[in-house]
């Protein structure tokens, strides 16, 4: 008897093709209408004060509602208050980014967007930021938890000969830190870049994300030591696994998040790096949902993730509070 085939990866999933992405959204309107639905489900409430004695005045297509209540009477859109804000690219083409955003494992570069929805690389480079930003998720694990830290940057090889010159030691020096978490029980992601590897940002990133209980698991770095419920691998030694003791699971994380950086983004700037780390985050925490779900998602979780952009070019790249100082 022939051996029943195993469906490939998550193919319970139900998919968009982009031909399907068209049909569904011809234009601008029908891709509000779906916008408007997925951020208000209750019915469209006003962002300013909440309420939902909202007024439709369809003869404004940039504003085509107002807010009833006399002390507020604020006019707005689906925009208004989202990383949209402002942009006068057209509904049809943010959908259309946040699809390719969510469909793309490694993530889509802004040439990509530049090319395949016709408009600058600057626009281009600056929504998808806004998008990633709005992907931020994480959470806290109830465990077990893989911690563990990886490296971003090129190689040394390839750098400047005044940069390669520049740096003593071995190993991680010059390149950027990332911290992350991994829940075995869940198969969600936390992670986030960070200025340093010490004791203190280590164990403080631990214990935002692990509950208070929580079996974690870290390989032999020093840092680590201290935390309670604790076990580690010595990789220094060959040891990779002992028991239920490794971090294979939050390494595989690392393996995709490595291979944007390779093969589609080719650098990350330590001044950005936090939210391409939260994009390949937020993608993984919402890979086993349908397509239109892990779109909608990003929909429910718009609202006060505006990203201008002269705050997109001072930004430092680290995650906010004491571990970005």
């Amino acid at each position: 008897m022939a051996a029943t085939k195993k469906a490939p990866g998550k193919s319970f999933r139900k998919g968009i093709t982009v031909a399907e992405f068209f049909r569904m959204f011809p234009d601008n309107e029908t891709a509000e209408e779906w916008i408007v639905q997925r951020r208000w489900p209750q019915g469209v409430c006003c962002p300013q004060c909440g309420s939902l004695n909202v007024n439709t005045k369809a003869k404004r297509k940039a504003m085509p509602f107002r807010c009833r209540e006399k002390a507020c009477d604020a006019n707005f859109s689906a925009k208004t208050g989202t990383f949209m804000q402002s942009s006068k690219l057209g509904y049809q083409d943010w959908l259309f980014a946040i699809y390719l955003v969510h469909t793309s494992l490694k993530g889509v570069s802004s040439m990509k967007l530049h090319r395949d929805l016709g408009i600058t690389q600057k626009s281009a480079w600056h929504m998808a930021h806004r998008i990633r930003k709005a992907l931020q998720s994480g959470g806290l694990f109830a465990g077990p938890v893989e911690v563990d830290e990886t490296y971003m940057g090129g190689k040394r090889k390839n750098m400047p000969k005044h940069v390669r010159e520049e740096l003593t030691g071995r190993g991680a020096v010059g390149k950027a830190a990332v911290v992350g978490a991994k829940d075995r029980d869940s198969n969600q992601v936390a992670a986030e870049a960070v200025a340093d590897t010490t004791s203190d940002t280590l164990q403080g990133f631990v214990k935002e994300h692990a509950e208070p209980g929580a079996t974690v698991y870290t390989d032999e770095a020093a840092a680590y030591e201290g935390l309670p419920n604790h076990e580690a691998v010595k990789h220094s030694v060959g040891e990779y696994v002992r028991g239920q003791a490794h971090t294979n699971g939050v390494e595989s994380f690392w393996s995709m998040l490595k291979r944007g950086y390779v093969g589609t983004y080719h650098k990350m700037s330590p001044k950005h790096l936090n939210r391409y780390v939260k994009e390949f985050e937020g993608r993984h925490n919402v890979r086993s949902r349908d397509t239109l779900d892990q779109m909608g998602a990003i929909l429910g979780a718009m609202n006060d993730s505006r990203l201008r952009y002269k705050d997109l070019v001072k930004g430092n790249g680290l995650s906010s509070g004491a571990r970005a100082a």
